[in-house]
């Protein structure tokens, strides 16, 4: 009986991961093109039942601001966080995940065309531009749930300066990236700088500065980088079409 089990448990764990690999999504060029390249703690332990973990990737957004960082449309959203569809969460909306995007993007839900897995390692969002934009910024919100440490610990309760959402909440609180994209520069890469991190509990949209008491959040991105095909007529960027996702094995 208990090797049945065992088998039982092995078999749903298989599945759960040919899922996961069936939502990484086809792709093809685009001009302009989101690299993210995974750091050390891109994939968290999540728990799932009798001691099994779940090796998942984390939450991210990425979107387009003009220059004087007024939100302009969402590029790519990580499904759960942009269809709401968490797995047990009893119609908690898990604010804490993504909240400085959640607060800017008024878009809620997002159509599939904007959404897809994250998948297991780098990889970029490809985009085809149109005629507008010449200067504009690219940001990127990335989160784990529950990678709690002695700064933002599982016990902080609701109120508290450090609570984070409670047993399935977010631990450490989500980092935001931005990169100022210039077409009419001579630069066709740019690279990301972290500018600080989300409210812990998602109750406001604001972006924190103090990094006291993160800790292994700072290595779930090694690097991100922007990479543009520039015609000096036409290249430049608005609208944007579906985003493309493509894995890199790094």
């Amino acid at each position: 009986m208990k090797k049945k089990m065992m088998f039982l448990l092995v078999a749903a764990m298989m599945m759960m991961n040919l899922s996961c690999s069936k939502e990484e999504l086809e792709y093809r060029t685009g001009n302009l093109s989101v690299c993210i390249e995974a750091g050390d703690e891109w994939l968290h332990d999540y728990p799932l039942f009798l001691g099994i973990n779940k090796k998942n990737p984390p939450q991210i957004a990425i979107w387009l601001e003009d220059v004087d960082g007024r939100y302009l449309t969402t590029l790519y959203a990580s499904k759960k966080i942009a269809t709401r569809s968490w797995v047990s969460a009893h119609s908690n909306p898990r604010n804490e995940a993504l909240p400085y995007w959640s607060h800017r993007c008024k878009e809620l839900p997002l159509t599939d065309g904007m959404t897809g897995a994250t998948p297991r390692n780098s990889f970029d969002v490809r985009m085809h531009d149109k005629v507008g934009l010449r200067q504009f910024r690219v940001m990127i919100e990335v989160n784990h749930s529950i990678d709690w440490n002695d700064a933002y610990p599982e016990n902080a309760k609701t109120g508290d300066a450090n609570y984070s959402g409670g047993d399935e909440g977010s631990g450490q609180p989500a980092l935001v990236y931005g990169i100022d994209v210039d077409l009419d520069s001579d630069r066709n890469t740019f690279e990301a700088f972290l500018i600080g991190h989300s409210s812990p509990d998602g109750t406001d949209g604001e972006i924190h500065h103090d990094m006291d008491g993160i800790t292994s959040a700072l290595n779930i991105v090694k690097r991100i980088t922007v990479s543009t095909k520039k015609n000096r007529t036409q290249g430049s960027v608005t609208n944007i079409t579906k985003p493309i996702l493509q894995e890199k094995k790094l």
